[in-house]
């Protein structure tokens, strides 16, 4: 059972394992080590566990904060699905969001993202008939960077003398595709500009538009998707229920309203963690799910070797975009109100996607260069056993932090009238958006709320309002030092800043970072 901090709740003299903040990285770490009978403390400075899988809740609504989709769980023998139903003791269940789960609206022309990689592959023919031997080149890449990178993921979980031997060679074929930009990969292929910004239509899933883009950040977004969409049966915060039992059984505990305030470290070997109000925790090895940047400018000693080398080598990498959310709740059944369970990604008819988020960023009163509309309600079979005779909605823009940076500070719903009044434009803004694809739901809205990048950084605590970490460019992708090991004894990192954003990305690390601290190679026993 979660506990909280507050409640004075019993804590142990020490830890096989503390594991710093409860995002789907720290969850995944915690559950793996606990199967392997550790017993494991995770600290979440917030309320609510789960990171950006966790609910905020209203009378008679619910809205998951950060899944919206997640590819690849229809198919039990794929790694996603092991990886989750052994986390989860087999608890957590997916519901299959249907044949399109997503749809690229360019102006006022819809392309379907259907299931099946023949199924994709052929209707872009279709859309794009002049162009089919581009589009043959392009899934051929595509595949060819996915399976470079098992190399690139294996090496990070090497220990250092093998690393140093064989390290280069693990990472070359993977680094051919990540030191470019996605833009650079695709205009090799094809110099069709709609055909660019439809195969890209998908980057506010990993944050960076093509230009600045990893090209082998967007291959293994795509083909996560490429057998479809699913969402958690029962809402996202199935997930950390189901793996809270899992560290439960084996004697550990989530502990919220937890913030740790610095890792304990003597001789270079990290001994325990201390909370912000001053108590110590003691743990054999300590883990941090917190970021690289706030574990390197907060959690660690300033004077600490590694500490230094992880801000000077990061220096030039930043977090990745920011971003707002509408969360609407509806009067009406997702069946009455008609809601599909594919999502919209909708764009400008003119510029390319780079283009439009510039000049967001230099005016917000400009067309807004991306909107993501999710029905939530309407991909979780369970939806209207909680809350009958209701819906929800999600609607995402990318915004720049620096708009909102000047009422940092400011409390949480205690902020001033200039900032609730851009909050209001801004959710007038993203409702026309939907009332323009789906017109039935206009009347049907009782409740909105704008989370804004504060929001974020308030209750996920990313430094700059982000979702996904560091921004996936080719030159966060060179960096060999974004590891689980680190150069502190018994200290490591796993997250998203490991791996590649998402919630597969951020259990991926886990599975690395609970490998390493094992010594086992626990891939082989989850697939197996």
């Amino acid at each position: 059972m979660i506990q909280s901090l507050k409640q004075n709740p019993v804590i142990d003299s020490e830890y096989d394992a503390i594991i710093i903040g409860s995002g789907m990285g720290g969850l995944t770490t915690g559950a793996i080590l606990s199967k392997e009978g550790w017993k494991v403390l995770v600290l979440e400075k917030h309320y609510t566990a789960g990171g950006f899988t966790h609910i905020f809740k209203r009378p008679g609504y619910e809205w998951d904060v950060g899944i919206h989709y997640v590819g690849d769980m229809g198919r039990t023998n794929s790694f996603a699905r092991k990886l989750s139903d052994y986390i989860t003791d087999g608890q957590l269940d997916w519901a299959d969001m249907g044949e399109v789960y997503d749809r690229i609206v360019i102006g006022d022309k819809i392309f379907d993202f259907r299931k099946g990689t023949e199924n994709l592959k052929q209707d872009l023919k279709d859309y794009f008939p002049e162009e089919q031997e581009a589009i043959d080149s392009y899934f051929d890449l595509v595949f060819s960077a996915v399976k470079a990178n098992r190399g690139f993921y294996l090496e990070k979980g090497m220990p250092g003398w093998i690393s140093r031997i064989f390290g280069t060679r693990m990472r070359k074929k993977m680094l051919q595709h990540s030191n470019k930009t996605t833009l650079e990969v695709i205009s090799q292929i094809t110099g069709n500009q709609k055909l660019i910004k439809v195969l890209t239509g998908q980057f506010g899933d990993y944050g960076l538009p093509p230009a600045k883009s990893s090209f082998a950040m967007h291959a293994i977004l795509v083909r996560h998707y490429f057998n479809g969409g699913y969402f958690p049966v029962g809402g996202s915060s199935r997930i950390v229920k189901t793996i809270d039992r899992v560290i439960e059984k084996a004697g550990g505990t989530i502990l919220v309203n937890a913030e740790v305030d610095k890792v304990v470290i003597k001789n270079n070997k990290a001994i325990g963690v201390q909370l912000a109000d001053g108590q110590v925790i003691h743990g054999k090895k300590i883990v941090s799910n917190a970021g690289v940047h706030l574990t390197a400018n907060k959690l660690l000693p300033d004077n600490l070797r590694y500490a230094k080398e992880l801000k000077s080598r990061l220096a030039d990498i930043k977090p990745s975009s920011a971003h707002i959310c509408l969360y609407v709740g509806l009067e009406g059944t997702p069946e009455s109100l008609n809601l599909p369970k594919a999502n919209y990604w909708v764009y400008p008819n003119e510029g390319s996607h780079d283009e439009n988020i510039a000049a967001f960023a230099e005016d917000i009163n400009n067309q807004l260069p991306l909107v993501y509309i999710s029905f939530p309600s309407a991909k979780d079979p369970e939806w209207s056993e909680r809350y009958p005779g209701n819906s929800t909605i999600d609607i995402l823009s990318v915004m720049p932090y620096e708009i909102f940076e000047k009422w940092e500070g400011t409390r949480w719903m205690k902020r001033p009238e200039e900032y609730n009044e851009l909050k209001e434009e801004l959710s007038t803004r993203l409702l026309n958006e939907l009332y323009k694809l789906e017109p039935q739901t206009k009347g049907k809205v009782v409740h909105y709320e704008l989370s804004s990048p504060l929001t974020t950084k308030n209750f996920v605590n990313y430094s700059r309002g982000e979702i996904y970490g560091l921004e996936h460019t080719p030159e966060r992708f060179a960096q060999s030092i974004l590891k689980p090991a680190t150069g502190v004894k018994n200290f490591y990192l796993t997250g998203q800043d490991v791996s590649t954003a998402g919630v597969v990305g951020a259990m991926a690390s886990g599975l690395l970072t609970s490998s390493v601290m094992t010594g086992k190679s626990l891939l082989r026993k989850i697939t197996r």
